[in-house]
This record gives structure tokens, C-alpha cells and sequence, in this order.
């Protein structure tokens, strides 16, 4: 298993695609570790001040959790779990007084301590609480003040690791992170000579992991199983040159990712459907206001308690019928990224209690991605994306067909006539 492992991480920090290149060993990210660490010295002296605020929009919190969301695809909404839900009162850090001040206390204690034991006392002192909606996804801010103490969080993380180890690590507990934590470090400990004393290298593989660009190793001591395995790292490998083409040409279009969901929000609203925006995406400017306006600010029935629910609200784009509040339509748009985050987020809609309404499931990228990405679903960690029946609309057909779509439309046949079926033929 040990030869198996590395053999993983030498194909993935070879991957140009990977977070290991894409992300980790880019320059941005430690000119991001100072602007988070003052942005957060900022939020512990409001809350010190009693000038925080009782809401999160607005706030200095919003800015920092903003900055770590565009870390790229690792961090894709971060700031999820920091956004206020009225209805249920989570996260209860901005209308308790108290609450807010033991939130100010871990910041601030994990600002000014430098080491491990100072860091986790911090992590059982704000657990003892029970803040309501206040878990491990805090993490991702702890991370960026102490990166070689305490890994990133987020659910594709976990399902890394549980696959990676064979564990059954749960979202949303302190407890269970800190025993995944524990984990990390002596799997980083093992193989830190191929990684990096900084955990975002580690969390970056569980992260490729668990949202599909790579499958773990077999736990089992089995040569078929193995070889199966074997053949799909070679198939990553062989796909990863296709798409190391395809970033170095991303700036083949002009449109942007929040373009195309600004389409396709006008689109949905046009033909009388209510839309849902991405949580970490309603705040993006869009022509003359934000990409959430008149959209959905609650997505109906997924609440924190909802199996898949934190995955489902980052999908692109939802379309829901008025009348029943049920899901109609996914988009994911894959403007210069990778299908595999996508996919999972998908995968996690059509298995749940919305998918019995869905009536299509969109991937939306450039014209010229269809043929790697059917290249892609050839692979056995994408034997289910058949039952999906996902579709492809490329940026060319909406384009082109979007306004009169909008003007004569009905329903979802006009968007599947100008789409194809996704299968890995």
C-alpha cells in the first residue's frame, strides 16, 4: 500500500491540472497568507471593539472567508459556511454577543500562539461552546495563520481521506476533524520528502481525491483491483497533458465563468423559474448590480441537516419551478476547471430528495472541451455518469440561442435541443 501511495503522489505532483501545480506551487497563494492574516487581526479587534456588526454581508469576516474562497478550486466555497441562515440561526456568531466574543477569542489566540498545543486547547475551548453552525470548517481559516499545524477543510477533504485510509471521518464536528488532523500528519509524516512540512500540499491530494480527479489506491490486497487502479492513474496521466493544452489556451474565449452564470440566471428568470446562484457566487459583480440579484437567497429544502446539502448549494446555477420549489435544472459551468468537482456536486443532487423534479443536468463549457471531456468519462470513476444522463451545452449554442430562447421558450426542451447527452462512448 505504502508503494501504492507513492506512487500517487509522484503522478499527482507531476499533474498540471492538479492542485499540487495549479494551486500549491503558485505564486499567489503565499502573497494571500499576509493580506488573510491582517484581514483576520481586523475581525478579532472589531469584535474586541463591539463594532463587528450582527451580520455577515458587509463585514470584515465576508472579506477574509471572500479571499480564501478564490484560492482557487481547493477553496471553492469556504465562505458557505460563514453565511448567515436566518431561519435556522447559523452560524450563531453574529446576533449572540457572546458567541461572537468566543469566536474573536479562538481568532485571536490562534493569531498570537505558535504552537500545537495552544492551536488544538483553542480548537476544545470554542468546541466546548457548541456554537451553533460553528464547526471544522473554521479550519480553513486557521489553516492560513498556521499551515503547518493544521490542515485545510472542506467535504471533498474528508471524502479524500476516507477513501485514501479506509476511515470514517463525519462533516461538522470538531472531534472528527481533529482525529482526521491527527491522520494527516502521520501520513504527511510518512511521505513529507515528497510533500511539504506546509499541510495545504496533503490537503491538496485528499482534495484531488475526494472530489473524483484521482481514485485511492485499493485497501484491499488485491491484483485486480490493483491493476484496475493502475490503468487509471495512466489514464489521469494521459488525459493530464490534453488538459495542460487546454489551460495554457483558456484565454481561447472572452466570456467568463460569472458571465455565463449571468446567462443562464436571465435565462432561467425569463422563462419563469425561480434561480439559485452558487453561495460563494451571489456576491459576484454582474453587469449594473450582483450576480445574486433576483435570485433565491434560501435554497428550498437543504438545510445543514440535509444529506449533501453543502455540495448542492455550490452547484453553478438551479433552476426551480415557482410553484413547488423543486429543483428543474443543474448547471455546472466548467469555464478553464476540471469536470471532476462538478460531477460530484451533481452526483450528490441526483441521489438525493430533489432528483425525483430534475429534469436536466447541464455540464456548460467551451465548444472545443466536448471531445476530453468524453475522453474523461471513459474512466471507471465515472461509470455512473450515464445514469446522470448529464448534458453538454457549449458556450457557442447559448450564446447564439439564448435570446431567442428567452423571448419563445418554454421549459427545458429548448436548452436540450441545443445540448447533447452525455455518455462515454
Amino acid at each position: 500500500m505504502t508503494d501504492l501511495i507513492r506512487d500517487l503522489i509522484l503522478r499527482w505532483r507531476d499533474d498540471p491540472a492538479g492542485t499540487y501545480q495549479s494551486w500549491f506551487l503558485w505564486d499567489e497563494r503565499l502573497k494571500n497568507f499576509r493580506s488573510i492574516r491582517r484581514g483576520l487581526q481586523l475581525v478579532v479587534a472589531e469584535i474586541a471593539a463591539g463594532t463587528f456588526g450582527v451580520a455577515y454581508r458587509g463585514s470584515s469576516l465576508e472579506t477574509v472567508v471572500h479571499s480564501i474562497a478564490e484560492q482557487r478550486q481547493i477553496f471553492k466555497g469556504a465562505d458557505h459556511a460563514f453565511l448567515w441562515k436566518p431561519k435556522l440561526r447559523i452560524p450563531d456568531i453574529y446576533e449572540n454577543p457572546a458567541n461572537q466574543k468566543a469566536f474573536g477569542q479562538l481568532l485571536d489566540t490562534c493569531l498570537c500562539c505558535n504552537t500545537e498545543e495552544h492551536v488544538v486547547s483553542a480548537i476544545h475551548a470554542i468546541d466546548a461552546r457548541k456554537i451553533k453552525g460553528l464547526g471544522p470548517a473554521v479550519a480553513n481559516l486557521l489553516y492560513f495563520l498556521h499551515p503547518t499545524i493544521m490542515p485545510p477543510f472542506n467535504t471533498a477533504i474528508v471524502k479524500g481521506y476516507n477513501a485514501l485510509t479506509g476511515s470514517k471521518v463525519k462533516l461538522g464536528r470538531w472531534e472528527e476533524y481533529l482525529a482526521m488532523r491527527q491522520g494527516i500528519l502521520k501520513l504527511n509524516a510518512t511521505y513529507r520528502a515528497l510533500l511539504s512540512n506546509d499541510l495545504g500540499a496533503i490537503g491538496g491530494l485528499l482534495f484531488d481525491l475526494g472530489s473524483g480527479r484521482y481514485t485511492a489506491p485499493p485497501l484491499e490486497d488485491n491484483e485486480t483491483a490493483r491493476k484496475l487502479w493502475e490503468a487509471d492513474l495512466h489514464q489521469v496521466r494521459e488525459q493530464s497533458a490534453k488538459e495542460a493544452r487546454t489551460l495554457a489556451a483558456e484565454r481561447e474565449t472572452d466570456h467568463t465563468h460569472t458571465e455565463i452564470q449571468g446567462w443562464l440566471r436571465d435565462l432561467g428568470l425569463s422563462l419563469g423559474y425561480d434561480v439559485w446562484i452558487a453561495a460563494n457566487d451571489r456576491s459576484r459583480p454582474w453587469q449594473d448590480g450582483k450576480l445574486g440579484d433576483g435570485c433565491l437567497s434560501v435554497l428550498p429544502g437543504f438545510t445543514t441537516e440535509t444529506q449533501g446539502a453543502e455540495s448542492v448549494r455550490l452547484i453553478d446555477v438551479l433552476w426551480l419551478d415557482q410553484e413547488s420549489h423543486r429543483i428543474v435544472a443543474a448547471f455546472e459551468v466548467e469555464h478553464s476547471t476540471t469536470i471532476y468537482s462538478g460531477i460530484v456536486r451533481m452526483l450528490d443532487l441526483a441521489l438525493g430528495s430533489a432528483a425525483q423534479a430534475l429534469e436536466g443536468m447541464f455540464l456548460v463549457a467551451p465548444d472545443k472541451r466536448e471531445i476530453d471531456v468524453r475522453e474523461q468519462l471513459k474512466r471507471p470513476a465515472f461509470s455512473r455518469i450515464a445514469d446522470l444522463k448529464v448534458r453538454y451545452l457549449p458556450y457557442g449554442a447559448l450564446e447564439k440561442d439564448r435570446e431567442a430562447i428567452r423571448r419563445f421558450g418554454h421549459g427545458l426542451k429548448p436548452i436540450q435541443s441545443i445540448s447533447h447527452l452525455l455518455t462515454p462512448v
